[in-house]
């Protein structure tokens, strides 16, 4: 007699099916709040209300005035895959909701104790549905105003385990402000009152803030003057890119939150972007801060692959990529236009003329005219390059000026600084007032005090400078009165042969010796006193960084690194002392650069202490 064997493969039941869903879309507290808020927004609410105790684990209370539900939809909606959002595959490739799936409800229903009371504009009775550990209790009509209103409590009631697994009280109240705060910033016209234990922590009015001063409420005042991004889409295949970054160093924790289409996601991609498009504004270790919208077709960008929806998948990654980058490197370049404005005012016009200096008008405004910076003060190791050829203890330094002013004898201190025959007046709006330390310049201006650190904005300087250069293939060199002979490892050896074309832009003149050995006939002019050696490891240790053909790649270190090592060693040092006239002339020279805020490393050039911070410091105010 033969027997079937039983089978092993069976159909799970429908609770523990609903716990499994659970575990992989209800992580902690916050995922709850997040699918709730979530389906507020796809039902038209104008506001929503979330009420916390606890951790979360006590109390989660989310209400909206949404288009509500009936008594069939409320029931309908516990059901696992039951959704209004999506009806057909097709529509799966283009989803305009923040929910689809129909897996939220029934989820949390199974990990808690769920009431929900929903009610149609249309109707003047509402249903309420009472369930326990996805188990329906009770169902009944009841009289409550339109819209919706989910009651989550004992979450994680009847998994232990799970609930073990949380973090303090604290921790997962900061994840529920996070999510509040990103959907605040999606939807600007978003009303929205956030309580905790009773106590207010946000409350947002519905339709009356703009993208700018709904960002200014949540990143606060401490924040600083916030940069706008607005590129929109150059063509169907390119995201629109807009948002508002924090400034890089802007005093508050940074933190970057990124939106596809009004959905907050976490990517590395548009995270690596921003940085990317930041790069020589952020300091080592300090990430971006802000918020970041990607407005990008549909068909472009697939949303169905996470089981929380906070992954993207994009259809042309390098694109988006891009994107963001030029995006975030034309904020930059307007921000460099905001702070001109607030530290260096327009000079007034007189008798359609401008006094001390060239402007160009720009409508019914006066911004400083776009022009070379002028090299009125350079360290003695000096960048731009002469008219004629000039001989020093080291041999001869050769190239094309970039400007008309020709770098007379007379014009150099005895500091070793090239400045103008007659002191320089201060920029319009700035009257400086002296050095201290003999490191910071101070100034004073219109509403306060302003403190500009002086190597940081030299070298700055001289790195928009050589990055110009660098970009002609026209750095200044200096040749050798007698060349180098430097011993070279392999790796060392490697480097010179697989990014020679950029170590020659560089202004570095090198021939194979034979043997290992390398000859170095000329060095770049800015480094032309520091010992041949010295320079060359420089070099080698920034392209050694980069591996093996990354020249430019990502991850990889850039040539533009060793532009910003050379200006930071040419530029004026802390504990150097300077002259008025030369102190002048870098102000000047800070007002005519097209980038002046930060040094190639990130740190900051000036800091402004306002009228306001003065008068509280001896409470006058």
């Amino acid at each position: 007699m033969c027997f079937k064997p039983l089978s092993r493969i069976r159909i799970l039941p429908e609770n523990l099916a609903n716990q499994i869903a659970a575990g992989e879309v209800v992580e902690r507290p916050a995922s709850v709040v997040k699918e709730l808020l979530e389906n507020a927004i796809d039902a038209g609410a104008s506001q929503v209300g979330i009420q916390i105790e606890g951790d979360g684990t006590r109390l989660i209370r989310v209400i909206d005035d949404g288009s509500g539900m009936d008594a069939d939809d409320v029931l309908l909606c516990l059901e696992r895959h039951a959704t209004s959002k999506i009806a057909s595959l097709a529509e799966l490739g283009g989803i305009r909701t923040l929910g689809f799936r129909g897996e939220a409800v029934p989820s949390i229903a199974s990990v808690s104790r769920m009431r929900i009371t929903s009610r149609l504009a249309t109707q003047t009775l509402g249903t309420q549905v009472d369930l326990r550990y996805g188990k329906i209790l009770k169902v009944h009509e009841m009289g409550s105003n339109s819209g919706t209103s989910f009651e989550v409590t004992d979450l994680f009631g009847n998994v232990p385990a799970r609930k073990k697994f949380l973090k303090s009280s604290r921790t997962e109240l900061a994840h529920i402000e996070e999510v509040v705060k990103n959907y605040a910033l999606a939807r600007p016209g978003f009303g929205i009152s956030f309580t905790v234990d009773g106590r207010e922590i946000l409350r947002l009015p519905a339709g009356l803030d703009s993208p700018r001063s709904r960002a200014e409420r949540i990143f606060g005042k401490g924040a600083g003057i916030l940069v706008e991004l607005a590129r929109p889409a150059m063509d169907e295949n390119e995201p629109g890119v807009s948002g508002f970054l924090l400034p890089p160093d802007a005093p508050v924790a940074a933190r970057l939150r990124i939106f596809v289409n009004g959905r907050a996601i976490h990517d590395r991609l548009i995270a690596h972007a921003v940085s990317e498009g930041l790069q020589n504004y952020l300091m080592k270790g300090r990430g971006p801060g802000g918020a970041i919208f990607l407005t990008i077709p549909l068909a472009s960008v697939d949303v169905n692959v996470h089981p929380t929806k906070q992954e993207v998948r994009f259809h042309k990654p390098a694109v988006v990529h891009q994107a963001v980058i030029g995006a975030v490197q034309a904020a930059m370049a307007d921000y460099q236009q905001t702070l001109r404005q607030e530290i260096f005012k327009p000079a007034p016009v007189v008798s359609g003329t401008v006094q001390a200096r060239a402007y160009a008008l720009d409508g019914d405004q006066q911004t400083p005219a776009v022009q070379e910076p002028l090299p009125l003060l350079k360290n003695a190791n000096e960048v731009a390059p002469p008219t004629v050829s000039q001989k020093d203890s080291g041999g001869e330094v050769s190239g094309k000026p970039e400007s008309g002013l020709e770098m007379r004898p007379d014009y150099v201190t005895e500091q070793g600084h090239v400045v103008g025959k007659e002191a320089t007046p201060s920029p319009a709006g700035l009257r400086y007032l002296g050095q201290v330390l003999n490191t910071y310049l101070l100034c004073a201006t219109e509403n306060g005090l302003m403190a500009i650190d002086q190597h940081a904005a030299h070298e700055r300087l001289l790195f928009e400078t050589l990055k110009r250069q660098f970009a002609s293939k026209n750095i200044a060199r200096q040749t050798l009165l007698f060349p180098k002979v430097i011993e070279c490892s392999l790796e060392e050896n490697q480097i010179l042969k697989q990014h020679a074309g950029e170590i020659a832009a560089l202004g570095v003149e090198i021939e194979d010796f034979g043997g290992g050995s390398q000859v170095v006939k000329a060095v770049p002019a800015v480094l032309g006193h520091s010992p041949v050696e010295e320079v060359m490891a420089g070099i080698f240790a920034r392209f050694a960084e980069a591996g093996p053909g990354q020249g430019r790649g990502r991850g990889g270190v850039r040539a533009e690194e060793v532009l910003s090592d050379m200006a930071c060693k040419a530029a004026l040092k802390a504990g150097q002392n300077l002259s008025p006239r030369e102190a002048e002339a870098l102000l000047d020279e800070m007002q005519r650069a097209k980038v002046f805020s930060h040094c190639p490393h990130g740190r900051p050039v000036a800091k402004i202490f306002t009228a306001h911070e003065l008068k509280k410091w001896f409470y006058r105010g």
